[in-house]
């Protein structure tokens, strides 16, 4: 004998509640008091009940699925972080996703779009977006977007990360320390691709957290500590190389380095070895974003940028627009900006 399929309407005559009470539930949309909730869940697990997510998308012809365009998986392991964060909130809710890596290009992005509206994609989310004309391409077909990290100007759904704030923690953690000469080594604000109006804020906010902080503590700042530059692209790692050794090797050597990446870190380590310094013993280095800083010599003190939960949190967004279709917010996208934290290992120490 067949066994009879398990419904909505049987866990909410178990549970005491209504059906749009269980959907609700199901799917964390809108306010439920924990005492319901508990029921409703108890109700879930005692009858088994699962979603029928194939009959429900023929039903209300979606395909539960989210188109992810990355910029690069390639040199940069942040961009393979928000992706693994992506797959498993879709995951989670029954939803796929296909992904399509562009390096950068803007074009391989237009096709991209292109093949998700094509492929009737739900959702398609930028990480981060190459161009705004291809963002634009995907609303006018209708489709929400959520943009990750670097958002354009356009209006939609929007990830980010409080880079102001990761700053100014690593350079305190540095003060705190002692030191006082901190070189600060990152992206330059005022390079942009032609097709790129937009990400500079990113390299703006880390650069103004560094100004601010040494103001705070009453220490100035010295531009010839400042080395900004384009260090690296999709295609290549490191475009130029850093001019740290002058620094190094003169008379006021500093006894700090801020890089904001760790890629850069990287390189700022193999520069203070080839100048026979050693780390932390005569220089102390943080980096940013928390992907190889584990696994250098010495482990590399770094602000972690929060990979995974941007991903999570992307999809969620993705996934409310469809939850809030009957009874849609004020405001018809939201921006969310996730917090840093920094990891202290042995790559910092006190001033000697």
């Amino acid at each position: 004998m067949q066994r009879k399929s398990t419904t909505l309407k049987d866990v909410a005559r178990i549970a005491g509640v209504s059906t749009a009470t269980v959907a609700r539930v199901l799917y964390n949309n809108g306010y439920i008091a924990d005492e319901t909730r508990t029921r409703v869940q108890a109700a879930i697990q005692k009858t088994g009940y699962r979603v029928n997510t194939v009959a429900r998308n023929l039903r209300i012809q979606r395909t539960a699925s989210i188109g992810h365009i990355l910029t690069g998986i390639v040199p940069n392991p942040f961009f393979a972080g928000v992706a693994l964060g992506v797959e498993q909130e879709a995951s989670q809710h029954g939803w796929s996703v296909l992904m399509v890596n562009v390096q950068g290009d803007a074009q391989r992005e237009r096709l991209g779009v292109e093949t998700f509206i094509q492929q009737r994609m739900d959702a398609i989310m930028f990480t981060t977006p190459v161009s705004e004309a291809n963002v634009r391409l995907a609303l006018e077909a209708g489709i929400p977007v959520v943009q990750v990290e670097r958002p354009t100007s356009i209006a939609t759904h929007m990830v980010v990360v409080d880079n102001y704030a990761g700053s100014t923690e690593a350079i305190e953690h540095l003060i705190g320390l002692g030191h006082r000469r901190i070189v600060f080594i990152g992206g330059d604000p005022a390079v942009r691709s032609a097709d790129k109006f937009f990400g500079s804020y990113v390299e703006e906010e880390r650069l103004a957290g560094y100004r601010d902080t040494l103001c705070k503590y009453g220490l100035p700042f010295d531009e010839r500590l400042v080395i900004l530059g384009q260090y690296y692209s999709m295609n290549e790692p490191f475009e130029t190389d850093i001019p740290l050794k002058p620094l190094l090797q003169g008379a006021e050597r500093p006894t700090a380095i801020f890089a904001t990446s760790d890629m850069l870190a990287a390189r700022v380590l193999q520069e203070i070895y080839a100048c026979g310094l050693r780390v932390p013993g005569d220089i102390s280095v943080i980096g940013y974003d928390d992907t190889f800083a584990r696994y250098l010599a010495p482990p590399l003190t770094a602000v972690q940028q929060p990979m995974i939960d941007l991903g999570k949190t992307a999809v969620r967004l993705a996934l409310q627009h469809f939850q809030d279709e009957e009874t849609p917010p004020a405001k018809p996208w939201q921006q969310v900006k996730l917090p840093t934290h920094l990891i202290v290992r042995s790559s910092t120490g006190p001033v000697r």
